[in-house]
């Protein structure tokens, strides 16, 4: 059998270590060709060794992660490593490919890795829907932040501070802006809300929840062992789902 090979892109020279140490140890049949430190040495490198998977760094100086993955794309398996949970989700959502947060898990490594050994039989995917979408929400983070949201409570249109916020939530056709004291509706999606959010502050924790994480009280577990958020000036607790229990794990 071919021993799987592999390339890491990473910037980052700590963390370009610490990755090559945690692949060695959760997936040691892989051989890892090369391991660069910006754009255009991942591309050298695709060019030289034609890797089974690319480890790429989306968020990289001069030639971006998200450059990169357009030049592999269908040509190997790609993993992103990012820190930014709005590229994460959306990768992991379509499923064309997979990603590691950082900092740096073993577990979610391993993770990743055994759905790559999953798909290193089937042909590499075209990574283009994924990589509009991905660069689609790269241009919004430039953009100013939403500050101000028109929400209607009954007869009554309301301008609300989005820090008041404490949770949106979709409602049919509406979504809920859910502050301390009142409830609202509003006509913007979760997903046009979460293009004009700051990530850093706001949360998808479920495909139809959106928190302020400075509302949270804390986080804890149910009878099933799932994640549940609890609230500051709420009484009512949020379901987390599995792809974004992650982002509790240093709380």
């Amino acid at each position: 059998m071919k021993t799987p090979t592999g390339v890491i892109a990473e910037d980052e020279p700590v963390l370009l270590e610490q990755l090559k140490d945690l692949l060695a140890a959760v997936w040691p049949e892989l051989k890892v060709v090369a391991a660069v430190a910006n754009g255009q040495l991942a591309l050298q490198a695709l060019e030289r060794h034609s890797p089974d998977v690319l480890f790429l760094d989306i968020e990289m100086p001069g030639l971006s992660g998200l450059e990169v993955a357009k030049y592999a794309s269908g040509r190997c398996h790609v993993v992103f490593v990012t820190a930014y949970d709005q590229y994460a989700v959306a990768a992991f959502e379509e499923d064309a490919a997979d990603y590691v947060m950082k900092p740096l898990n073993a577990n979610r490594l391993a993770a990743a890795c055994g759905r790559v050994k999953k798909r290193l039989s089937a042909a590499p995917v075209n990574l283009d829907p994924l990589l509009e979408m991905l660069a689609k929400r790269v241009a919004a983070q430039r953009r100013p932040y939403l500050r101000w949201i028109n929400a209607s409570q009954g007869s009554e249109v309301r301008l609300i501070t989005v820090e008041e916020i404490c949770y949106f939530q979709s409602d049919t056709k509406y979504t809920r802006a859910v502050t301390a004291s009142s409830e609202s509706l509003i006509r913007k999606s979760l997903k046009e809300l979460l293009e004009e959010l700051d990530p850093s502050s706001f949360w998808q924790i479920h495909r139809s929840t959106i928190v302020n994480v400075n509302a949270i009280a804390g986080v804890s577990r149910d009878i099933a062992g799932h994640l549940i958020v609890k609230l500051k000036s709420r009484r009512e607790t949020l379901p987390v789902s599995q792809p974004f229990a992650h982002l509790f794990r240093q709380m």
